[in-house]
């Protein structure tokens, strides 16, 4: 039996590097690793864990950057990581963690989401794309939109509505879908930023296998809100230090450009950096939250307040940099696999962020359920029950 300690873990880190070298083929290192139980300690063995306490994670994870190891690439593949590995590992059969859950740790498979639809954003309940049952398959037909990573993914949670005379959040089905199935089409949406980052994806008569089914017919929406909570956490809860993210940046031109500041811009920026400050403390919290079971509504405070202090910081910026902060570096047609917040202009860090307070549930959405599910106040009137 393992030693479920820091020092256990430290010590099978150590004797996992003496018979596997961090310098050789990346993916034989990575796909081992999985298979020793040091990818997602805390799961079971055989889906990449150990069974061990889930804040034992950074210590293998420390162990394993101290001997410079390679990492799975997290955020090229964020989706998978974020969302559609904590669904499977609650909610898929063995089977299904056998065969998707390595390939999506180490990055050889990247996944996207198919929820949001043009008619169904922020009412992704009202989905309208649907799946009919045809021998051993189910065949898809409908329109997915700002589906992040489409353009790269292999897989992609899709939610799809089987039972079109049930109650709208009673007749959804969850779905793995093969994004190279015939019938998946994927085009991109260009953004204010000149970059396509999102796509929309078309789905016509795409076969989908009963054996890619996830849960039982009518319980996709149950499974969805594994998949959303983890997602607003993927989002709004990314472990970051002190001045890490946007603050920093802002923080940094502040103290290297004091011809830029003024006494109103002061006051402005000190209250963003507190903000942020707050917000990555109240992250720190929730991924403790995290570590004893599954995220709650508490998420999307999280995300909110992420979003919002993305957006006043970006703002900011622009404001203090003058008219230099108007100037973008690149307006060329790219579909890149992530946002380059850290490493672009100004204008980019405010455009893009507009898209924060949308992706991941809008923050009007995240507002009512803080106030009805962590506020306890009374529910909005609701006219589709």
């Amino acid at each position: 039996m393992s030693d479920h300690t820091a020092d256990g873990l430290r010590a099978l880190v150590a004797a996992f590097l003496d018979t596997h070298d961090p310098n050789g083929d990346r993916l034989s290192f990575l796909r081992a690793r999985f298979d020793a139980g040091l990818a997602w300690v805390q799961h079971p063995p055989g889906r990449g864990g150990l069974g061990a306490p889930p804040q034992l994670q950074a210590v293998v994870d420390d162990a394993f950057a101290a001997a410079g190891a390679p990492d799975n690439r997290p955020r090229r593949n964020s989706i998978g990581l974020g969302m559609a590995a904590p669904t499977l590992l609650r909610h898929a059969s063995d089977a299904q963690c056998r065969r998707w859950l390595r390939p999506l740790w180490t990055g050889e498979e990247v996944w996207c989401q198919l929820f949001s639809e043009p008619e169904a954003g922020s009412d992704l309940a009202s989905l309208r794309t649907r799946a009919v049952p045809d021998g051993d398959d189910w065949v898809v037909d409908g329109q997915k939109v700002w589906t992040s990573l489409a353009h790269e993914a292999r897989w992609a949670i899709l939610l799809a509505r089987t039972d079109p005379a049930a109650p709208k959040h009673h007749g959804i089905t969850y779905f793995v879908c093969d994004m190279t199935a015939p019938g998946v089409q994927v085009r991109p949406l260009r953004q204010a930023t000149g970059e396509a980052e999102f796509n929309e994806v078309f789905l016509t008569g795409v076969r989908v296998p009963d054996a890619h089914r996830i849960g039982a017919v009518g319980q996709g929406w149950q499974i969805a809100r594994t998949t959303l909570m983890n997602e607003r956490v993927a989002i709004g809860g990314r472990p970051l230090p002190r001045e890490g993210g946007m603050v920093g940046v802002l923080a940094r031109l502040w103290r290297e450009r004091p011809e830029l500041r003024t006494a109103g811009l002061h006051d402005e920026v000190l209250r963003a950096w507190v903000g942020a400050e707050a917000a990555r403390l109240a992250a720190l919290r929730l991924r403790q939250l995290i570590a004893a079971g599954e995220p709650g509504p508490e998420g999307s405070a999280v995300k909110l307040s992420f979003a919002e202090l993305s957006q006043r910081i970006s703002g900011l910026e622009v404001e203090l940099r003058g008219a230099e902060g108007l100037r973008h570096d690149d307006w060329t047609m790219r579909r890149p696999t992530e946002p380059d917040l850290l490493g672009r202009t100004a204008t980019y860090r405010y455009l893009r962020a507009r898209g924060n307070s949308i992706e991941g549930g809008t923050s009007e959405i995240l507002r009512t359920i803080i106030a009805e599910r962590v506020l306890g106040l009374p529910t909005e009137p609701r006219v589709d029950r």
